[in-house]
Parts: structure tokens; C-alpha cells; sequence
């Protein structure tokens, strides 16, 4: 009985210790750096290699930052998280793939910033978002993707993308329909994408598109040019522009323009 009890002991000991250190994995700071390596645990001196790797060591909430130039490779997000890079390269570019999934809870904030996204003309999305509560793309520059540069399909009710002083920029360059530069869609489930300072220009079929009821683009201050189709809206989405910001050249127009308030 005596050693039953030694051993129980024992277990519990090493079962705690497993426990406190797994609770401890994750930081709610992590970094990337050019010349860095994914088996690091992410601390600012010793930095991961990719955003990938440094997801997985980054706690619900937290946010990866970017120590100096490199390119940090395609990334899967699934919680909320920060991607920030401030005056410093932060490259995402790949050859047939998205470069950024968004695959959140309804409830998840995810933020982008200072992130320069290249597709090769042959990458599908540039950001894609299947899922989360909002995303806020802010000083990105998303190129060269094959079908859009920004993808909303959130099936999460009231989604919403903001995009701020970002390029956007020839896309769509498989040619096929509904490709281009940002595209909302959805089955009825109200998705937005807000879209502030931003130039869209070199898209292939259209700059922004809307798709389906309930699926609203809204835009101030930014620039639709260079597409055959600068606006378009489809079955039952709707287009608004905040007072007579915009500067649009293309086909397609704003279902309605609201004033400042």
C-alpha cells in the first residue's frame, strides 16, 4: 500500500508539472525574425523563423512582431492574434496557395498590419476569410493574386473586414470571373467589408464586389481604378460610399452615398 501511494505521488508530481508547463507554452508577445528558426521559442532574442511557427508559441489574443526583414511564409490563423510589422519588410509570398486563411471563432478579432503580400500570379487569395468576428487589414499591400486579393466568406453572422491604408493591387490574374480585388460573399448572413484609404487599382474583373443579400461594401476616402469593373454588386448586396470621397473610374456605381456624420 505504502509504495502504491509512493507512486500516485510520483504521477501527480510529474502530472502537475506537465500541466504548469503546457498553461505556459504560449506568450502573448512572440517574435519573427530573417534569420530565425521555428524550433526558438519566439522570444525577442530568439526569434521563430515564419509566422507559422510562431502561431502555435503565440496565446489566444496575443501578438506576433516583426524584428527584421525577411519573408515569413503562408499562415493558418485560428484564434485572435496580431500580425504586426511597423516600418520593417514583413514578406507572406507563395505560388499557388492562399497566403493567409482566417479560420476563427465568431468571436475572434484578428488583425493584419504593415504585412506585404505577394501571390506570384499564381497564388489563390491573398487573405481569406472563412470565419471570425472582424479583421482589420491595415497598411498591407496584397498583389498578383490569381483570384482575389482579399476573399470574405465568412459564414460567422455580421463579419466584418476593415481594410485602411492598404494596396491592393492586380489581382486577379487567372481572369476568371469574380476575381479581382476585394470580393463579400455569403449565404444571407450580412457580411461587410470596410474599405478606408485604400487603393485598388489593376484588378481584373473589378475592383470591389458585393454577393448576395445582406453582403455590404462600404468606402471613404479610396480610390477604384484600373478594372473594367470598379463596383460590382450582385444578388441583393449593396455598395455605400461615405459622402463623395471616392475616386472611382469603371463600371459599376455606389447604391447609395451617405454623408459624413
Amino acid at each position: 500500500m505504502k509504495y502504491n501511494h509512493f507512486w500516485l505521488a510520483i504521477f501527480l508530481c510529474f502530472s502537475f508539472a506537465f500541466a504548469s508547463e503546457s498553461a505556459f507554452a504560449q506568450a502573448t508577445r512572440t517574435w519573427v525574425s530573417g534569420v530565425g528558426d521555428d524550433a526558438n521559442p519566439c522570444s525577442r532574442t530568439a526569434p521563430c523563423k515564419t509566422f507559422a511557427g510562431a502561431i502555435s508559441k503565440t496565446a489566444p489574443g496575443g501578438e506576433i512582431n516583426v524584428l527584421d526583414p525577411g519573408g515569413f511564409g503562408a499562415v493558418t490563423i485560428t484564434k485572435a492574434i496580431t500580425i504586426r510589422s511597423d516600418s520593417i519588410e514583413a514578406g507572406v509570398l507563395v505560388s499557388g496557395t492562399n497566403a493567409i486563411i482566417i479560420s476563427a471563432a465568431a468571436t475572434d478579432n484578428v488583425t493584419l498590419e504593415g504585412l506585404d503580400i505577394e501571390g506570384l500570379n499564381t497564388g489563390l487569395d491573398g487573405v481569406k476569410v472563412l470565419s471570425a468576428k472582424t479583421v482589420y487589414i491595415v497598411r498591407c499591400a496584397i498583389r498578383h493574386f490569381a483570384t482575389n486579393g482579399v476573399e470574405m466568406t465568412s459564414s460567422s453572422s455580421g463579419a466584418r473586414v476593415f481594410i485602411k491604408d492598404s494596396f491592393i493591387t492586380q489581382n486577379g490574374t487567372n481572369a476568371v470571373a469574380n476575381s479581382g480585388g476585394v470580393r463579400v460573399q455569403g449565404n444571407g448572413v450580412g457580411n461587410v467589408a470596410s474599405i478606408l484609404n485604400t487603393t485598388l487599382d489593376g484588378n481584373a474583373n473589378f475592383a470591389v464586389q458585393a454577393n448576395g443579400a445582406g453582403n455590404v461594401i462600404g468606402a471613404a476616402n479610396s480610390t477604384f481604378s484600373g478594372s473594367p469593373t470598379a463596383i460590382s454588386v450582385l444578388s441583393g448586396a449593396t455598395a455605400t460610399s461615405f459622402g463623395p470621397s471616392n475616386v472611382v473610374s469603371g463600371a459599376g456605381s455606389f447604391s447609395t452615398t451617405n454623408p459624413f456624420q
